[in-house]
């Protein structure tokens, strides 16, 4: 292999490796929890050096909120424009946030942060305290805006929106936990696909305006 291929083959890494690290941080996250995952081991999983790690996360908290931003605010953030565009029925909204939920996190590793936060919030409140604020109030925004649309449109019975948003929220956190805690000891199992879809029509029969 030549130099300028050597170059080449290595500036297309650097520019992937960030992406690397999250990837593989979340990994080992989500197998360890926070306080046993230890930076050396991430940037192991990830193929680099651990200075080259820190290239780019000052600790293990930065490492742990770029996942997070990642993860979890970036699709909230979609969320929130998509909600803006959207001209449909507001319940359509409540489908695709549940499918896209599980898409997004339910079916991949993000589902084990919840459980790992609800571990270890004490003994690490500040990264709690970041979850809080980036992921799960601005989740709780988006969720009651989405019901405020509805009850405003008269599509929704009233309905406290930030009370219903807890509600709404509830057995997907369920599913997550389940998933990843007491799944692994336990013969029984949830099939998830079923039970949101129960969810759904749940909801569907508890906030839509019944016409006669």
């Amino acid at each position: 292999m030549t130099a300028i291929a050597k170059d080449r083959r290595w500036s297309r890494r650097k520019e992937a490796r960030p992406e690397e690290i999250t990837a593989a941080a979340l990994e080992l996250f989500s197998e360890r929890g926070y306080a046993a995952t230890r930076l050396e081991d991430v940037a192991a999983r990830a193929g680099v050096s651990k200075g080259t790690l820190y290239l780019y996360f000052a600790n293990k908290e930065e490492l742990f909120k770029a996942v997070l931003r990642e993860g979890f605010i970036s699709p909230l953030a979609e969320m929130r424009e998509t909600v803006q565009r959207h001209e449909g029925p507001t319940f359509e909204l409540v489908e695709m946030l549940v499918h896209g939920w599980w898409q997004h996190i339910g079916a991949t590793r993000l589902s084990a942060i919840p459980k790992l936060i609800i571990a270890e919030a004490r003994n690490f409140p500040e990264v709690a305290r970041f979850y809080v604020d980036e992921v799960v109030r601005p989740g709780r925004e988006a969720i009651a805006g989405i019901l405020r649309r509805g009850i405003e449109r008269g599509e929704f019975r009233e309905v406290d929106p930030e009370i219903t948003g807890r509600l709404l929220l509830a057995p997907l956190f369920m599913v997550a936990l389940w998933g990843s805690s007491l799944s692994v000891c336990t013969p029984e199992r949830i099939d998830p696909l079923p039970l949101l879809e129960a969810h759904i029509e749940m909801l569907r029969h508890g906030l839509e305006v019944k016409h006669a």
